[in-house]
């Protein structure tokens, strides 16, 4: 049987960032994979100043402003009109006002960086994880070539069809939104007579449609489409499925003319219909306890699902590493200050109503999950 302090489960953003950030507390941690290989699903990700706070804290900021673009603001407009509705200052005041800049990032980019920092040999792939269990000393993992981890802590990072999540909660059905979801990557060439340096809101007719873009590769040969529309047949929760542009097109007729210019750009288009979930009122029980999308999977539309994955990395981190031996009550603890924050923007997310007017950004982009202060500890 192989021992470690911490058994993760699973190797995305929330994943990785747990495994550094608890290496660096002095644990050994074991990540449990069960894909082969890293995968390198083509897309944007969009890192508000709380995210990348965490990131400077894992070591790995200076390696993504390498390849990261600053967006000089966050701009809303209207679907038809173009008119903008609200701006927002990041250039300028993103580093002063909240700690640290925003960062619009090719996805592979953050996942490459983080796979770099983590600590040798703590990985491992195709290692599918079958049942977990505890008692009040340990915790445990099977995997499906009947080989046994044995563990003072299981964290749950496996996503939204979480095993961890299952195991100790039980089943959920989530909600399907009607509404659909397309990514594409774009070359900004032939779009040079606009400005494409603010990361842009395109508000649509309704509440389900919208187009989101924001410029990676440090600004200058792609922009990052993202795109809902209402749609009640589709139904597949995957985000490598194939769109057509065609399809696309045609379900933004009538946007503004900068906004379709920029739809006929996306060559090659992913889609997927996106399920609603709601908080939890747990993530923990004895030394099995949840992270990122595992307990709070949440729509796009606030861009905090990484974040809030990669806050509570840091968090957990800092909880565990002034637990001493009593573990159950550093994972309840690292609940208690997270569930109330995760739980707030999971349901704000819900809206789609985020920023579009002057809303005051402070209390996401300002959280400092280094610093933030924790819950008394049980005694």
């Amino acid at each position: 049987m192989t021992e470690v302090d911490i058994a993760i489960i699973g190797a995305g953003i929330g994943g990785m960032a747990a495994a550094i950030a608890l290496h660096r507390a002095g644990y050994k941690v074991g990540v449990y994979e069960q894909a082969p290989r890293f995968g390198r699903v083509g897309a944007g990700i969009n890192l508000t100043p709380n995210a990348v706070k965490v990131l400077d804290g894992l070591g790995v900021g200076a390696v993504l402003r390498a390849t990261a673009y600053e967006p000089t603001c966050r701009v809303s407009r209207l679907w038809d009109s173009g008119q903008e509705t609200s701006r927002l200052e990041l250039h300028a005041q993103g580093e002063r006002r909240y700690g640290a800049p925003q960062l619009t990032i090719h996805r592979a980019d953050l996942l490459s960086a983080l796979e770099a920092t983590l600590p040798a040999g703590s990985v491992h792939l195709g290692a599918k994880v079958v049942a977990i269990g505890q008692d009040e000393r340990h915790a445990w993992l099977e995997l499906a070539d009947g080989s046994r981890v044995a563990a003072r802590a299981v964290v749950g990072c496996d996503g939204i069809h979480s095993v961890v999540r299952e195991a100790i909660a039980g089943p959920e059905a989530p909600r399907f939104t009607g509404k659909v979801a397309f990514r594409s990557i774009v070359p900004t060439a032939p779009l040079a007579r606009y400005d494409l340096t603010p990361t842009t809101k395109w508000w649509g007719p309704d509440a389900s449609s919208q187009i989101f873009t924001f410029l990676i590769d440090r600004g200058q040969r792609e922009l990052f489409v993202f795109a809902t529309v209402p749609e009640t047949e589709w139904t597949h929760e995957s985000w490598s499925i194939q769109g057509h542009k065609d399809e696309l097109l045609r379900a933004y007729a009538g946007f503004h003319e900068e906004a379709l210019a920029i739809l006929e750009g996306c060559d090659v288009v992913l889609k997927t219909a996106l399920y609603a979930r709601d908080p939890m009122a747990r993530w923990t029980h004895g030394r099995v306890t949840l992270l990122g999308d595992a307990c709070h999977a949440m729509l796009p539309f606030m861009a905090q699902g990484a974040a809030m994955g990669l806050e509570d990395a840091a968090v957990l981190s800092r909880c565990l590493g002034e637990a001493g031996d009593d573990v159950p009550a550093a994972l309840l603890r690292y609940e208690q200050a997270r569930l109330e924050r995760a739980s707030r923007i999971q349901r704000g997310s819900l809206q789609n109503d985020w920023l579009r007017s002057d809303t005051n950004a402070d209390w996401v982009y300002g959280y400092d999950a280094w610093t933030e202060p924790l819950p008394e500890r049980a005694h």
